[in-house]
């Protein structure tokens, strides 16, 4: 099974992942953690031509694959990435043996508050482009398994991560 935890830069995505990676790794021995930033990371695509929309496609097609690889082989992911593609969440569905979507909705005044990589102060002083959710378009998705509105800043999502396991083995098995 792949669950894919989609949402903006700063929603929370590798926090709770984690925290759901963890849950999930305790009970099934043969589960991973995919971080889309890890993933860029490896592949080498970090270049500023490297945040435009098309090299985002790329990107996200990529991770796509290697969850499909990954999912094919009988091991369970946890994915975090932003996953700013409805077309590749459609491809998700469609190609994974299972397939759970939960989306970290975050009102954008609150990823502006948090910032942590400083990307949406950079956007809006004018030293960034390319940034998803500000010139970028973010679509968001259309049918989620879950959703989480994390709103509150918190750095403990063990009980977000134990509801959301629990929705995704209730609704796939």
């Amino acid at each position: 099974m792949v669950i894919w935890l989609v949402g903006l830069s700063g929603s929370g995505k590798s926090t709770v992942g984690h925290a759901l990676y963890r849950a999930w790794k305790a009970e099934e021995r043969h589960t991973v953690y995919l971080d889309g930033d890890v993933i860029r990371n490896i592949f080498r695509h970090e270049a500023p031509s490297a945040y435009t929309l098309e090299e985002r496609k790329r990107n996200a097609d990529r991770i796509c694959e290697l969850c499909l690889v990954l999912d094919s082989q009988g091991i369970n992911v946890v994915c975090a990435i932003l996953s700013a593609f409805e077309i590749s969440r459609e491809w998700n569905r469609r190609q994974y043996s299972k397939y759970f979507e939960a989306y970290i909705k975050v009102p954008m005044e609150v990823l502006r508050r948090r910032d942590v990589k400083g990307l949406y102060e950079a956007a809006s002083r004018g030293e960034m482009k390319n940034v998803v959710g500000i010139d970028l378009p973010f679509e968001e998705p259309r049918q989620p398994d879950f959703v989480f509105e994390n709103t509150r800043d918190q750095s403990d999502f063990s009980d977000i991560a134990d509801e959301l396991l629990k929705s995704a083995k209730a609704k796939i098995g």
